[in-house]
């Protein structure tokens, strides 16, 4: 079977530091609003099968989650894609839908990171990066530094993208962070890895999302048009790019030709990954928004802004709606979902009839990331 896959139903928890609220309980509320959210009439279970999305959930999480939003007794299947699990597990989902496997599928996220770090994530000790130090801030700033020096980017318009996302999360009100913020205050704001300050930095944060998938029919909804998924290459000096830039390019292309579009420009609004400012800007790069080294340009200059030429992160992104690992991918879908229903009330980017989700997770020593997800969604 080839039939269009819709997104019939999403729903998130709120985002941020909750220590008075475990697993179960943001899971239940991701998964409740998205069940309300399909209009399930269904007998118990309201699904056929689910998809879980966790990194450092424990052994049984998603069945311990799912028992106590009462389904149970069906295939529950949890993946580990590091910030990619929560879109790995929605690529799953779309396609035991897609080939006729289940017929109502729920794709769930979540992560709950202020009881695993107090920090920044610890790399894998048998990695290189562990013994040097070299935690994932350390990762990304090597990567502006970069920008920097080849005069690729400038301090003030790396600053620009953390404006941008905290005053488009000012409109979420299920962020973590939101603010009106100036250039000159993100830059004064306290060091992390030079030259990336707290405020270019996602937050620890718990989380939960959710949605569910099923066969599009006569009924008006958001259907799914391309999807891609792939794990990192070797990156080595082979690559001109920074690490994060080829396999966004690369998973980009596959998703833009899944969904017969010939440019990334025929989009109208786009969730991405951008854990530091940096990440946006390759980001934007990477997917053919911004010209090579006019990203950061671009988020300054406003076209990335709600009004701009092509909206990037009206969330407020990771930046300032938070990063649960398990989550977020979900969470980008689920934001698009809204945007393309016209639902997004203050952020809601006008007449947006397609949009894209692009999820990078990294980690794994030599690589280019774990794994990248993008999704290309269209409009009822």
């Amino acid at each position: 079977m080839t039939g269009r896959v819709a997104v019939l139903g999403v729903g998130t928890s709120h985002f941020g530091r909750q220590p008075g609220h475990d697993l179960v309980a943001l899971a239940h509320a991701a998964v409740t609003e998205a069940l309300a959210d399909a209009g399930s009439t269904r007998p118990d279970p309201p699904v056929d099968a689910v998809w879980a999305g966790t990194v450092f959930g424990p052994p049984g999480v998603t069945q311990r989650v799912l028992r106590a939003c009462g389904i149970t007794g069906i295939p529950v299947i949890t993946v580990e894609n590091a910030c990619a699990s929560g879109t790995t597990a929605f690529v799953e989902a779309h396609e035991a839908v897609r080939t006729g496997r289940y017929g109502r599928v729920l794709a769930l996220g979540l992560e709950h990171m202020s009881s695993a770090f107090s920090g920044a994530i610890t790399p894998e000790p048998t990695d290189p990066e562990q013994r040097s130090g070299l935690a994932l801030p350390a990762l990304y700033a090597m990567g502006a530094g970069r920008y920097l020096h080849e005069g690729l980017v400038t301090a003030e318009q790396l600053a620009a993208v953390s404006v941008k996302n905290h005053a488009h999360a000012l409109h979420n009100p299920r962020a973590q962070y939101s603010g009106r913020y100036t250039v000159a205050e993100v830059l004064g704001s306290r060091m992390v890895a030079d030259p990336l300050t707290v405020l270019q930095c996602c937050p620890t944060s718990d989380g939960a999302a959710a949605a569910v998938l099923g066969p599009a029919g006569p009924e008006p909804a958001v259907t799914v048009r391309g999807l891609a998924l792939r794990s990192g290459a070797p990156w080595d000096d082979r690559s001109p790019h920074v690490w994060g830039h080829d396999i966004v390019r690369d998973t980009a292309a596959d998703a833009l030709g899944a969904a017969g579009l010939d440019s990334v420009h025929d989009l109208d609004v786009v969730e991405v990954h951008d854990a530091f400012t940096i990440g946006e800007v390759v980001t934007t790069e990477a997917l053919g928004i911004a010209a090579p080294g006019e990203g950061g340009r671009l988020a300054a200059e406003g076209g990335t802004a709600l009004g701009g030429s092509l909206p990037v992160n009206p969330s407020g992104g990771l930046l300032s709606r938070g990063h649960p690992l398990g989550a977020t991918g979900l969470a980008q879908v689920a934001e698009i979902v809204w945007q393309l229903r016209g639902r997004a009330n203050g952020r809601q980017v006008d007449g947006a009839r397609l949009g894209l989700v692009e999820t990078m997770g990294g980690g794994v020593s030599v690589l280019d990331g774990n794994a990248c997800a993008v999704a290309v969604l269209e409009a009822p």
